[in-house]
């Protein structure tokens, strides 16, 4: 009874011990399993095999990997700490503020651009069709007159 006492903790011990490397590997990014399946290929295929497959049903290469996303809102995080100095916390605050406007108004600028592309196009869809409708009107009108 002592024995299956014991499987369950070296059966944990060993999915611990995967977990820290695929997390190890996940913080890396793609290319650190890429290159691990290359390497497992290329020494014992079988390994490759099962790894290509373990890949395929977790899905690990197309995942949103938290790390790469949140690494521009980390400094935002940290910059709101005070750095004991409070002439260079004002100045940090107004240009963090002023650039967050900038970026306001910049993205503003950018709707604004697409939408009239989008009514150019899309007026110029309607004036070909007008103009093809007049088109189709007189070919229709002169056959008929014949």
């Amino acid at each position: 009874m002592t024995t299956t006492a014991q499987y369950p903790t070296a059966a944990g011990s060993a999915m611990r011990w995967l977990d820290g490397i695929t997390a190890w590997l996940d913080r890396r990014g793609t290319l650190a399993w890429v290159a691990l399946l290359v390497v497992s290929f290329a020494t014992i295929w079988p390994i490759g095999l099962a790894l290509l497959g373990y890949l395929i049903w977790s899905k690990r290469p197309m995942r949103d990997h938290s790390t790469c996303r949140t690494a521009p809102f980390a400094s935002r995080m940290t910059a709101s700490r005070s750095s004991g100095n409070t002439a260079f916390d004002a100045y940090r605050d107004e240009t963090l503020r002023r650039l967050q406007d900038e970026q306001a108004s910049f993205e503003q600028f950018l709707e604004r651009l697409r939408a009239a592309k989008d009514k150019a196009e899309f007026d110029q869809f309607m004036s070909e069709r007008s103009e093809k409708r007049c088109k189709d009107a007189e070919e229709t009108g002169e056959t008929g007159e014949r």
